[in-house]
């Protein structure tokens, strides 16, 4: 199990988005690269990065700074927001990225998906990212709902390459309300694709909790920003698991 520092790129600086709303912002960096080079400090191996431009246009915004922050530190790194054509995702993978999180266009496009995620250069390299809201998934950046639940979808990629689906409790991002350990709980328990926690973890207890489950990793961000958690003590701590 590993923690996944997160970094939302909104016009090349590091910010946080309270339930995903783009007028609830919050300010943390003019220097996400600084911040990546604080989390390999601190023991993280990997790191969580959302374009929120390129989520809510569609097309990849912050490129130049993913790129520097995987020349200038050594993390390995998954990116999402605004992956909606194979040719965003291709330079990702050549710039050195790990996994490519998609989202919005997997949901929309089920064969384009289907197609990309069963390519020989992609596999295991490319994650689903689904993000509810009271139970709901939510596309393009938040803002649009759908009718279809996370369960749903990871019974439908059962038996793909898929290096993980990446599950985000939208009603808790940002929000330091604790994370929903019922509802990721029933997702891990029955999904066979490994699973990825976001949303809501707000200190070490809420690590411990998940960490008690069988997670691929666990995504924080503001709680680290604001101090509230030691990302050090939550690496220690899910290592030992």
């Amino acid at each position: 199990m590993d923690i996944l520092p997160a970094i939302d790129l909104r016009e090349g600086k590091c910010v946080r988005l309270l339930q995903g709303d783009y007028d609830k912002q919050i300010n943390y960096s003019e220097d996400p690269v600084a911040v990546a080079k604080r989390f390999e400090a601190s023991g993280a191996q990997w790191v969580h990065v959302v374009d929120l431009d390129g989520a809510r246009e569609g097309t990849l915004r912050n490129l130049p700074t993913i790129e520097r922050m995987l020349k200038e530190t050594n993390l390995q790194m998954e990116v999402g927001g605004g992956l909606r054509d194979t040719r965003t995702i291709e330079e990702l993978l050549r710039a050195g990225v790990s996994r490519c999180v998609v989202g919005t266009r997997a949901l929309e496009d089920w064969e384009w998906f289907r197609d990309l995620v069963h390519r020989e250069d992609c596999g295991k390299r490319i994650a689903l990212g689904l993000d509810a809201r009271q139970g709901q998934l939510a596309v393009k950046g938040w803002t649009e709902q759908t009718r279809e639940t996370a369960l749903q979808v990871a019974e439908r990629v059962a038996d793909w390459p898929l290096a993980a689906i990446i599950y985000t409790d939208i009603g808790r991002d940002g929000m330091l309300l604790g994370p929903n350990v019922e509802a990721i709980k029933i997702l891990a328990d029955l999904s066979k694709i490994p699973i990825i926690a976001s949303g809501g973890v707000t200190d070490i207890e809420d690590v411990r909790r998940l960490s008690a489950l069988p997670l691929l990793g666990i995504i924080i961000g503001r709680a680290i920003y604001e101090g509230q958690l030691d990302l050090s003590e939550a690496v220690r701590l899910v290592r030992t698991v």
